[in-house]
């Protein structure tokens, strides 16, 4: 039997710029879906196994490994398709799309989604559930009232993903403290030095973005001719919000994501067979797998009110599976681990390790597409290192989460980027230049670690 050797800095960082290049290269020179280049990446990946002595069973064994730590956000997912389209065929989104377009200046649009957004992700904990109930509404808004929808799908992630980082009922906020061992409020406390000023310059590119949206007669009227559209096609009611509302104490009350997914399909069926008369349980159905087919002559209504159901997602389950199958890969052979190794060495000040930090998590969620890995994996590598260093664990913790919560959905075979891009109807390479806030507070968080106080 072939002895299995260990990956060296050098042959691992080799490895790795070989599959960002082939990611690349494939995504912005040819214009493909991220799928088949993450494939290329997992025959690569485990030609170079064979090399290094592993068995294919053994190889195998990583796959099947990885495939398994992506179960749940692949239900998740799933779960979520399904929950749009029961949304859409009961009048939820609809309903909150009418209201929206009712009031909201397309001026204002931006700030709106922006704001609107770090409430309820605040309030839940989850960017998942604040982009699939309020962000879907805004698309909707954005489409009619001609605002670019790559703007507002940026305006949306940012705000969503301000709860997923400094919400106390964020998984990934109390995963980010447990891993640091800090009290939870000392780390959010801590986490207003970078949120703040990115923040706040998200604010005014977003104002400014705003500002430069022409609003004329055409587009008042385009708003209410969409409006009616909605009306005549949908039955609009605001018995439909008893849903998105139920979801979202659910979640406030920390209620776990599957249940209160499922509580959103059933209890969206049942508000459609008490208050739409003209529903059925096919058509009910019929959305849930397929989504919405409301007839309308209009093609701007069609694509805002006919989303949604579990065949929506397949792309991104599918793109899910490819991820993690690499991610259990790249742990089989220890390229992960030989990666990390190689950044510590060299490692003794303040600055370099918190930006080692912000980088092995920026590299874990390119490399994985997995958000909780991308702070589990550099968090306990460094734990020990800023104990060494003496430099506090809230460095640690505030790190992870600017390099690892926030950068998931900027990548589009990472969970939070598969799952944005299909909600939403935007492609991530499109809204990534928008998402100001994501990607602003990596860049404050490493400029901190090189100042003296931070």
């Amino acid at each position: 039997m072939k002895q299995e050797k260990r990956l060296t800095f050098i042959s691992a960082i080799s490895l790795f710029v070989l599959m960002l290049a082939v990611i690349i290269s494939c995504l912005f020179f040819f214009h493909t879906e991220p799928h088949m280049p993450l494939f290329f990446c997992v025959i690569i990946l485990s030609l170079a196994g064979l090399w290094l002595g592993f068995s294919w069973d053994s190889l195998e064994k990583g796959i099947v490994s990885g495939l398994k730590n992506g179960v749940q956000p692949i239900i998740v997912l799933a779960l979520i398709g399904v929950l749009i389209g029961a949304w859409m065929y009961s009048g939820a989104i609809p309903t909150v799309t009418v209201y929206a377009l009712s009031i909201i200046q397309p001026s204002q649009l931006l700030l709106t989604a922006l704001f609107s957004c770090m409430i309820i992700s605040t309030l839940v904990g989850s960017s998942l559930t604040t982009v699939s109930t309020i962000g879907v509404a805004l698309l909707g808004v954005a489409s009619a009232a001609g605002v670019p929808l790559e703007w507002t799908a940026g305006a949306v992630i940012c705000g969503a993903c301000f709860g997923d980082k400094m919400s106390p009922m964020s998984d990934t906020t109390n995963f980010a403290a447990g891993i640091g061992e800090i009290p939870i409020f000392k780390h959010i406390r801590h986490m207003m030095g970078t949120t703040v000023p990115a923040l706040l310059i998200t604010i005014v590119l977003f104002y400014i973005l705003g500002s430069s949206v022409s609003i004329n007669a055409a587009s008042t009227q385009n708003i209410d001719a969409v409006i009616s559209g909605i009306k005549e096609a949908v039955h609009v009611t605001p018995w439909s919000l008893l849903s998105p509302l139920l979801v979202i104490i659910l979640a406030v009350r920390r209620v776990s994501v599957i249940p209160v997914l499922t509580a959103g399909i059933i209890s969206a069926g049942l508000l459609t067979a008490v208050f739409i008369p003209d529903s059925s349980i096919q058509g009910f159905i019929s959305a849930l797998q397929s989504g919405t087919a409301f007839k309308t002559g209009d093609q701007a209504v069609a694509s805002i009110i006919n989303r949604g159901g579990l065949q929506s997602m397949m792309g991104s389950v599918s793109l899910i599976m490819i991820a993690f199958a690499l991610g259990g890969l790249m742990e089989k052979t220890g390229l992960i681990a030989a990666l990390l190794q190689g950044l510590i060495k060299g490692v003794h000040t303040k600055g370099r390790l918190i930006m080692a930090t912000v980088f092995s998590s920026i590299g874990v969620n390119l490399a994985t597409g997995e958000q909780y890995l991308s702070i589990l994996i550099p968090g306990q590598s460094y734990k020990a290192l800023y104990d060494k260093l003496s430099i506090k664990r809230i460095h640690l913790a505030r790190s992870l989460e600017d390099g690892g919560t926030l950068i998931n959905p900027l990548i589009p075979w990472g969970v939070s980027g598969a799952f944005m891009a299909s909600a939403l109807g935007v492609s991530v390479i499109d809204y990534l230049p928008f998402t100001f806030f994501l990607y602003i507070s990596p860049m404050i968080s490493i400029l901190l670690g090189f100042l003296k106080k931070s």
